[in-house]
């Protein structure tokens, strides 16, 4: 695949006044067609696959673009292609999501009629705040959700890939009109005006500290919040683990993009005794999956200064700090050569005082941790906010339980990477200072959607009018009959 060299200029951002008045055609529309039938939103959702396939080498190129170098198989696997099959998803599922379902009510009242519901309802508008590691997935993914949920949405990609949010822009605008979905291209200043208007769910995925700003602000209109925000993953490497395949799935989890992934391997524990020979399986897994790295289009560059800069300066500390660095470098090129890469590296003799035991890493650095007991390895994920996946190898069964009965991150796998986050039956979400919220499938179908309970009196429900008054000492005997264990 040859390099990308778009120079497209950068978009300009839009004005507050056209945001506002974007957001007041969605917010007008949304309360005009408050039924939003599965024909409407099929036709959506249709359209949305159409779009994706019609501009698929468009929204490729400028990822690649935005990158530098990052392959066409990546951008078609995980932006493009992963949506579309989440759009497929929620089309053969949605008349099963949107059907209503019968809940049983209280004894007596179920018994004298009374019939309950919990029918999930459009929420109204919503804003999808993209990051750039996945500039056109992390816009795209949670708009299957808001659509199967009959929503009208708004759109910011990153201005940190602006070829790519102005793909996008364009792709939305040739297949949607702007009362239905709409794409808002600025930087910061843009986002920030975004997140204070009365959204109905604002769905955000970037880095705690933005977040938090986020929810600042959206505290003032009581807007209600997905927050993505990744963190520190760990891996648990069992005694019973085959370090071959442990290998291979933390090369391929870490060469995914450059390591540039929420739910990358940020660290590793293993076995005392088996912390030299995974070493050596890591350099050959990575090694084998990527020959040469500099020329190699496989090979994903940093997406931008900043944060070469910022992996730079975890590696820099690192050393200093007395961490052995051991860079995969196969074909011996030049470390800094043209082009924004990094080349793996694996750190051992870590430890807390340095940065990158402190800070996501976002990048191809894994520092590789030894523990005596698995005991210790829990305690020490037990002892940090709660990761956004966790990932466990090992052939023992009641050890994996253990470890997965004992940590709480928003999603584990067993004897893989990554793997969970395609998954459209598993939702994908965070918890604590991972983030909060989910989507993907049903589960991002309700989170897009009010739960509205509904119930049906029954002409036949005396058992109501106990609660109604005139309290009688005869109705107090029958109620206080109820309070007992």
């Amino acid at each position: 695949m040859k390099v990308v060299t778009n120079t497209l200029d950068y978009p300009a951002p839009q004005a507050e006044t056209d945001i506002a008045a974007l957001f007041a055609l969605q917010h007008a529309a949304s309360r005009a067609d408050q039924e939003v039938s599965r024909a409407v939103r099929l036709d959506r959702i249709d359209r949305a696959i159409a779009m994706m396939v019609a501009h698929s080498d468009r929204l490729c190129a400028a990822m690649s673009a935005d990158f530098g170098t990052r392959a066409e198989a990546l951008n078609v696997a995980t932006d493009v292609g992963g949506t579309i099959e989440s759009l497929k998803a929620a089309r053969r599922n949605l008349r099963a999501w949107m059907r209503p379902e019968r809940r049983g009510m209280n004894f007596p009242m179920g018994l004298l009629g009374v019939r309950g519901a919990v029918r999930y309802r459009p929420l109204g508008v919503i804003c999808i705040l993209g990051t750039w590691n996945f500039p056109i997935g992390t816009a795209t993914m949670p708009l299957v959700a808001a659509l199967a949920a009959g929503n009208r949405v708004i759109v910011r990609p990153s201005e940190m890939t602006p070829r790519s949010a102005a793909a996008l822009a364009e792709a939305v605008a040739e297949f949607f009109q702007p009362d239905e979905i709409a794409v808002v291209n600025g930087d910061a200043s843009v986002a920030r005006y975004l997140t204070s208007l009365p959204f109905d769910r604002i769905i955000f995925t970037g880095g705690a500290a933005t977040a938090r700003h986020i929810m600042r602000a959206a505290a003032e209109n009581l807007v209600p919040l997905t927050l993505e925000l990744g963190g520190k993953s760990p891996v648990i490497v069992g005694p019973s683990a085959n370090l071959t395949q442990v290998a291979a799935e933390l090369a391929g989890g870490k060469l995914i993009n450059a390591g540039q992934a929420c739910v990358a391997p940020d660290y590793v524990f293993v076995p005392k005794d088996m912390r030299e020979p995974l070493l050596e399986a890591l350099k050959s897994a990575f090694s084998r999956m990527t020959p040469r790295m500099q020329a190699n289009p496989d090979y994903c560059s940093i997406a931008h200064d900043r944060h070469r800069e910022h992996l730079r300066h975890l590696l820099a500390d690192a050393r200093r700090k007395g961490a052995r660095e051991v860079v995969i470098n196969p074909a011996g090129e030049p470390l800094d050569a043209p082009g924004g890469k990094i080349l793996p590296r694996i750190l051992l003799n870590v430890d807390e005082t340095m940065s990158v035991m402190q800070q996501e890493i976002f990048g191809p650095i894994l520092p590789v941790m030894d523990y005596e007991t698995i005991d210790d390895a829990i305690a020490y994920v037990n002892a940090r906010p709660r990761p956004l996946a966790l990932y466990y190898f090992g052939q023992d069964r009641r050890e994996a339980d253990k470890v997965l009965s004992r940590t709480v991150s928003g999603g584990a796998v067993v004897n893989a990477t990554l793997l969970h986050t395609v998954m459209e039956n598993l939702p994908f979400g965070g918890v604590g200072a991972s983030g909060f919220g989910k989507y993907r499938g049903v589960d991002g179908f309700r989170e897009c959607s009010t739960a509205q309970a509904v119930l049906h009196q029954s002409r036949w429900n005396w058992a109501w009018k106990f609660l109604q008054p005139p309290y009688t000492p005869l109705k107090l005997r029958i109620l206080r009959s109820t309070v007992r264990q």
